[in-house]
């Protein structure tokens, strides 16, 4: 129904490609005819910091800020990321996370430690969750950097966006050298949720 407003939310570290997917995913929307918001943070993004990106869209959308407890879906692409934003995730609401550890430079430097039941944590926290290696996954289709859009194309399951909008979008987004292999990790992320 286009009078609702969806919620997604991407988070990881710099240079995992959070920014390209919440591109996608916006573009994907207003292909549709939504009306789109999103928002980015990444200010630490190119020293391995953390990057949040929002996207709403809907019939018609204020802001551009996941509220609370309203994301229909959570897409992660490093294993504890999410955890920091489970209550933006809404009761049902579907929780994809990639198994990739990233050590923050508070755990390499001894000030902090890196949770030894990261998985656990997340099966608490998140009782719809699909858990799985997206570089693992990319790295069988020929390339790991391809993690963003297997974590994309799980996290689209959960949202009513068509397929013809998300290839439409994907292909405006990628490099058409790497179209192929992009649309691949998609259709491989869809089919491990």
């Amino acid at each position: 129904m286009k009078s609702e407003i969806t919620s997604v939310l991407l988070v990881g570290v710099g240079g995992q490609g959070v920014l390209l997917a919440s591109e996608i995913t916006a573009r994907a929307a207003l292909a549709v005819g939504y009306t789109v918001k999103t928002n980015e943070v990444h200010g630490m993004a190119q020293r391995g910091g953390s990057v949040t990106a929002h996207v709403r869209y809907g019939e018609e959308v204020f802001s551009p800020l996941v509220p609370m407890g309203e994301a229909s879906v959570l897409g992660s692409l490093e294993e504890v990321e999410p955890i920091r934003y489970h209550n933006l995730l809404k009761p049902g609401g579907l929780a994809v996370v990639s198994a990739q550890r990233i050590i923050p430079t508070t755990v390499s430097t001894g000030q902090a430690t890196y949770p030894a039941d990261a998985k656990d944590r997340l099966k608490r926290v998140f009782p719809n969750l699909v858990y799985f290696d997206a570089v693992e996954e990319a790295r069988s289709l020929g390339n790991p950097q391809a993690a963003n859009l297997v974590i994309l194309g799980a996290m689209s399951t959960a949202l009513t966006l068509p397929a013809d909008a998300w290839k439409e979008s994907i292909g405006a987004c990628v490099k058409p050298k790497f179209l192929e292999l992009n649309l691949r990790a998609f259709a491989r992320g869809r089919e491990l949720a």
